[in-house]
C-alpha cells in the first residue's frame, strides 16, 4: 500500500480500491483473518471546489445553446435563481 501511494503516486480511488481487493481476498478466498497490516501512508485525495459561473458566463453558454437545450438551461438558471430568492 505504501509503494501505491509514494512511488507510483495513485489517487486515493486506486488505492482504496487496492486495499478493498486485499481485505475481498483474505476474507473471502483465503478465508483467513486479514490481520495487523500496519501504517501506511494514504493517497490524498485532491480538494475540489465547485466550479460557479459568472453571470455573463451564464447568458454566454445560454446563448449558444437553440431549441430544446435553451429551454432546459433557460429553466435550470430560473429555478437556481429562485433557490437562491428563497422562493
Amino acid at each position: 500500500m505504501e509503494h501505491l501511494a509514494a512511488e507510483r503516486n495513485v489517487t486515493a480511488a486506486t488505492q482504496n480500491q487496492a486495499l478493498n481487493a486485499l481485505v475481498f481476498l483474505y476474507r473471502h478466498v483465503l478465508e483467513q483473518p486479514l490481520g495487523e497490516i500496519g501504517n501506511f501512508s494514504r493517497a490524498k485525495r485532491p480538494r475540489r471546489l465547485p466550479v460557479v459561473l459568472s453571470h455573463e458566463e451564464v447568458m454566454h453558454v445560454l446563448a449558444q445553446l437553440s431549441g430544446n437545450m435553451h429551454l432546459m438551461g433557460t429553466q435550470k438558471r430560473e429555478r437556481n435563481l429562485q433557490v437562491r430568492a428563497g422562493l
